[in-house]
Formats: structure tokens, sequence, C-alpha cells
């Protein structure tokens, strides 16, 4: 199902069952998707894009997450946190780290890569692979770990 229909769908349930923290995080992805369609990109919404876009609000609420706790502001976490599981629930099922780091050596293997200095091009492809399926961070600690 498209994504710009999902989240509609989600949007009207959410108002009628007056869940207010899911309604906050389902109209910050429609303020995503609109914005996304008047960029004037010429891109459409397909599923990659659309899980760039999932991706961009994941990024988003880790890094206010982060902030967050570290401001001691637990409460504005906590908001953040559940908007965060909902929107992994339309991202499809991310690897474990086991998953991620057999893919990562498979792909060292075909690159022929064996030095630190070759991360970029190892990162590369490994993002390339992974997009939408991992977080980045998890796959940069094991790439820099492979490699060390």
């Amino acid at each position: 199902m498209n994504l710009e229909l999902l989240i509609n769908e989600e949007l009207k349930n959410a108002m009628k069952n007056q869940e207010k923290d899911k309604l906050d995080a389902l109209r910050s992805i429609k303020k995503a998707i609109i914005e996304f369609k008047t960029s004037g990109s010429g891109k459409e919404l397909d599923e990659v894009e659309s899980v760039k876009l999932l991706n961009q609000q994941v990024k988003m609420r880790r890094d206010s997450i982060d902030m967050y706790e570290k401001a001691g502001r637990n409460e504005l976490a906590d908001k953040e946190k559940v908007e965060l599981e909902l929107i992994l629930s339309f991202l499809p099922k991310q690897l474990s780290e086991v998953e991620i780091k057999e893919v990562v050596l498979k792909i060292k293997s075909e690159l022929g890569i064996n030095s630190p200095s070759e991360m970029g091009k190892l990162m590369g492809a490994v993002m390339k692979e992974l997009s939408g399926k991992a977080d980045g961070r998890i796959i940069q600690t094991i790439v820099k770990e492979i490699l060390s």
C-alpha cells in the first residue's frame, strides 16, 4: 500500500480513537510527505523514497531522544520514543547485528577491501545494500569493528 494512503488511514483511526501521541507522530510523517511532494524534485513517492523519508524521521527522533536525555528531559524523550516506535512500524523489518555483519563481510570480500583506509568505499556499498533495513550507526560500528 502507498505510504501516503496508509498514513491517512492511520490518521483517521487515531483521530477516532483519540490517540494523541500517535496522532502527533502521524501528522509529522504526513507533513514530511507533503514537503516531499511539493519540493519540486520531480520524484515520485515510491517505496524507495518512502523508506528514505521514514528513515529521516527515525534519525530526527533518535537525535531528539539523545538531546532530551542529556538535558534530563525524560518526559520529552519518552514522547519521542513513542513516536519512534510508530515510525519504525512502517519500515521494513530491521536486520539483527549478526545479519548486518554477514552482509558487511560478504561485501568486504566481494570488493577486496582489507584496510581501514577503505572504510568509505565499504560503507557506501553496505549502506546501499542495507538501505532501510538497518540503522546507519549500527552499520558504521560493525564496519569499523571488522576493518580494525
